[in-house]
């Protein structure tokens, strides 16, 4: 289900299945940046998610790919990351970009990604380390 409301409460529920930490996002925020999201419920229950950001043209991006701990391997993730790559679609974007890390290649592979080269800058870590490797000349 596309584009539904949800609240930050039951997302967070949800994260804090499958997600490492506490989980206190306020989503409003986000959703009002989103180019859209999908939903997967079992009754009432929220038991799976995916947000889809945008750089307001040609690009989206999946975020936030979640499955409820108890739901996962039985097809939902890939049934999101499905639909939100046509929604994407439907929207405007021409490419759909995701992060992952090394173990989830296999899934985002059998949802039709292709593995790129991308960086990657950790904002907690201080942009001073990164401008410590700036070649004077802009190289």
């Amino acid at each position: 289900m596309q584009d539904l409301a949800i609240s930050s409460d039951a997302l967070n529920d949800l994260r804090a299945t499958a997600w490492e930490g506490p989980q206190t996002r306020e989503w409003g925020p986000i959703f009002q940046r989103s180019l859209g999201w999908v939903c997967a419920h079992d009754d009432d229950r929220l038991i799976g998610f995916v947000n889809i950001a945008w750089d307001g043209g040609a690009h989206a991006f999946l975020l936030d790919t979640t499955v409820h701990h108890d739901y996962q391997r039985r097809g939902i993730g890939t049934a999101l990351v499905r639909e939100a790559a046509a929604l994407a679609q439907e929207r405007g974007a021409e490419w759909l970009h995701v992060d992952y890390e090394e173990a989830l290649e296999p899934f985002y592979r059998a949802c039709g990604f292709r593995p790129t080269a991308a960086g990657l800058l950790h904002l907690d870590a201080g942009v001073a380390a990164a401008d410590a490797h700036i070649n004077p000349e802009g190289i």
